[in-house]
């Protein structure tokens, strides 16, 4: 009890120390965690040992970080995405194994070695992926629901890859029937869950509720996601599983907040326990001398992995950058493949030092894949661009091509919702354009509702010249990338100095980085929303126009104070208080006014009288 104790206590000592070290480098804490159990683990300074206690609690880590992401994922969304999950998951599971079983084959390795290493490399990191994609906010992004659904079926195939491991050690025949019960099995097991959860789970918590005891409702949701997770333990599938699809059933009753709230610090605590013990696996002391192979595996593994991904979701349908961001999430390895390597180690069908070297190579690709994680846009966009420059999609040519009649015509930088809306705008008003994406599935979608859409990258001068920028009227910036924003604008001033440039930003720093790239005007999307917002609410409690249009007045001012010598159009009153009446017949800017009108005709749309 006492060295558990002061197992757990360095633990947090160290994990406090690095973790606020690596935040203020601006570093993934995951990477932090690994090496606090790399270099203290029992192959570095010997201050932790292999606790199969601590391993075991560690585990819960994923076990409520799997719940936390199932509360974001309904049953109905589940059975929505069952094509993601069987066909691309499938598919990446299979083509990844019979790849790199074929690779290791052509080194000379026996077939049934090659290909359990294989299986194990198919596998990606769970626990590394999906809490890095929730702390970027990346979760719910077309490549990050397309990562989740192979990751879901990667979890379902653990079983049967043991199974697979387990009857190839002890010579078994019967691998087919195996697999199939314990398929047959999990099935039932998911149904049985899914139905009891549907049924009884949202009574319970309404009477649980009506206790008014927050101690009882946290109790109630540990509970419910363990005893799920034992269940599908039970069956032979991971506990991960059965938490995922706890959270699934607390997502569709009204309490999903209130349940993320309560199990997230156990989830935080409990996942980086889990990364340290993670990093207390791979021996420094052997590393010298396989340090060759582990690095080569690797780079290969790595290269491989995000090539097979990227592939696939392009077949799928998907567009080259969506499938390029999912390879890059999912070129990892996972955390269950040290049990598969473990398990096939002991069953004698990999040598233990091949063994060794796939159990370093799975360490250091995790290690290094919360930095590809958190860079994997700007490296997709850098792949892309280097395509784009070369000529191995299309570029200026069909820009060209497009801007050529053109005259004093708007330039629209994406064609996402907010470009195709500044479009539709332009054509009721019978003015000329065109739009710009690096995306060709979003400009097939464009084009085939009738907008006038080019691909290439705006960010390269080249493209803007073939759009026409030296005759066009206005330049419009409406990617949500602040960086790709901001390169976007400074090479349109290098062209045009005097050309208007408006763009679009997310809070404050974004504003002043578009304002020092050389924009014309930026619009604050946090400000305006809440201008609207707060607008709407004052006429709705029936508080006068002239106030309501007062208050809009003195937050512009207050906001754009400091920028009005580098904003067009945004007028900044020096005058500190106005009274009503002067409010009545306050002199707004046309940006004001515009809003001003938006908000009573929306008013008047729902019959409410207008209290001016």
């Amino acid at each position: 009890m006492d060295d558990l104790l002061q197992h757990v206590l360095i633990l947090l000592a160290a994990s406090v120390t690095v973790v606020a070290l690596f935040r203020r480098l601006k570093l993934p804490p995951i990477v932090g965690y690994l090496c606090i159990g790399l270099f203290l683990g029992p192959s570095g300074a010997e201050w932790i040992s292999r606790s199969d206690d601590i391993y075991f609690l560690a585990e819960f880590g994923i076990v409520f970080l799997l719940f936390t992401i199932g509360l974001e994922f309904s049953i109905p969304r589940l059975i929505g995405m069952r094509n993601v999950v069987l066909g691309l998951g499938g598919a990446q599971l299979i083509v990844t194994a019979l790849v790199a079983g074929v690779i290791a084959q052509s080194f000379g390795m026996p077939a049934i070695p090659a290909y359990a290493i294989g299986g194990v490399l198919a596998l990606s990191s769970t626990a590394i992926v999906v809490k890095q994609l929730v702390e970027q906010r990346e979760l719910t992004m077309r490549h990050g629901r397309l990562v989740v659904g192979i990751l879901l079926l990667q979890d379902l195939a653990v079983a049967p890859l043991l199974i697979v491991i387990s009857s190839l050690g002890n010579g078994d025949e019967a691998v087919a029937e195996n697999i199939f019960l314990a398929l047959a099995t999990a099935a039932l097991v998911c149904i049985a869950m899914i139905v009891v959860g549907r049924w009884f789970l949202r009574p319970l918590l309404n009477e649980i509720a009506t206790a008014h005891s927050p101690e009882l409702f946290t109790l109630t949701v540990l509970l419910t996601s363990l005893a799920a997770a034992w269940l599908t333990s039970l069956a032979g599938l991971s506990l991960a599983l059965g938490a995922f699809l706890a959270g699934a059933m607390f997502g569709e009753t009204d309490y999903r907040h209130q349940v993320e709230s309560d199990i997230r610090p156990f989830q935080d605590v409990l996942l980086g326990l889990f990364f340290i013990t993670i990093g207390t696996l791979v021996d420094l002391q052997t590393f010298p001398a396989i340090w060759y192979w582990v690095l080569l595996l690797t780079i290969a593994t790595v290269v491989l992995k995000a090539i097979i991904v990227t592939l696939l979701c392009h077949i799928a349908g998907h567009s080259l950058l969506v499938a390029t961001r999912t390879g890059m999430v999912l070129a990892q390895g996972s955390e269950f493949g040290f049990a598969l390597i473990a398990l096939s180690l002991s069953k004698g069908i990999i040598a233990p030092e091949v063994a060794q070297v796939v159990l370093a190579t799975l360490l250091l690709s995790m290690a290094i894949s919360p930095l590809i994680i958190h860079y994997n846009g700007k490296l997709t966009k850098a792949l892309w661009t280097t395509l784009t420059r070369h000529g191995l999609v299309e570029g200026s040519d069909d820009t060209h091509h497009e801007a050529e009649p053109l005259q004093q015509h708007v330039i629209i930088c994406g064609c996402g919702h907010v470009g195709c809306n500044i479009a539709r705008f332009l054509q009721r008003e019978n003015l000329a354009y065109i739009a710009l994406d690096s995306d060709p599935i979003r400009v097939r979608e464009a084009r085939s509702q009738g907008f006038r859409v080019a691909l290439g990258d705006p960010s390269h001068p080249h493209i803007l010249e073939a759009a026409g920028i030296a005759r066009a009227r206005l330049l419009a910036v409406t990617f949500d990338d602040v960086h790709a924003a901001c390169k976007i604008v400074g090479q349109a001033r290098k062209i045009r100095s005097d050309l208007p440039v408006l763009t679009r930003a997310a809070d404050g720093v974004d504003v002043q980085a578009l304002l020092a790239a050389g924009a014309t005007e930026v619009i604050p999307e946090s400000l305006e929303a809440s201008l609207i917002l707060g607008s709407h609410a004052l006429l709705l409690l029936d508080v006068p126009m002239s106030k309501v249009i007062r208050r809009m007045h003195e937050l512009h001012r207050d906001h754009y104070k400091d920028q009005s010598r580098h904003s067009v159009g945004i007028e900044t009153k020096t005058t500190p208080t106005l009274s009503d009446e002067e409010a009545a017949s306050i002199c707004l800017t046309d940006h004001e006014s515009r809003q001003a009108w938006a908000i009573v005709a929306a008013i008047r749309s729902r019959g409410k009288k207008n209290p001016m």
